[in-house]
């Protein structure tokens, strides 16, 4: 496999928890470098714009107010199959349902509420990292 970059979100449910740490252990675990990391305050407009692919389904009002919420992380990681890897540590969107020892079995709130999130392509993650970070953040 190919060394790639994907785009990863530690959402508000995670940081109101302190979890910044216990997440980025099990990322660190499973073989994926941090090369970038920041944790900011999305703006209303900056998770629309994250979003917008799920602008016409009815659970995107509750989404975007949930991100802007409270503090994020916003992070750049770095691995051999990268979008595929983080997705399965990930675990399922629905904690209830996710593999033992995954990111979600083990911190998720919730289907909502379920603490990350990673992009789902590769093409996907350039978009994404590219909203949130410029090349000389990116340190690897």
């Amino acid at each position: 496999m190919a060394i790639e970059r994907t785009f990863s979100i530690l959402k508000p449910d995670a940081t109101a928890r302190n979890l910044t740490g216990a997440i980025n252990a099990v990322i660190e675990k499973s073989g994926l470098r941090i090369v970038a990391q920041k944790r900011i305050h999305m703006s209303r407009r900056e998770a629309e714009t994250f979003y917008a692919v799920h602008k016409e389904r009815p659970f995107f009002g509750e989404l975007v107010d949930f991100m802007i919420s409270g503090p994020v992380v916003v992070q750049v990681l770095e691995g051999e199959g990268a979008v595929l890897r983080y997705r399965e540590i990930m675990g399922a969107t629905n904690p209830e349902s996710a593999a033992d020892g995954t990111i979600r079995k083990l911190y998720a709130k919730s289907i909502g509420e379920n603490s990350v999130h990673g992009s789902d392509s590769q093409d996907n993650a350039k978009i994404e990292i590219a909203q949130f970070f410029s090349g000389n953040e990116i340190v690897g």
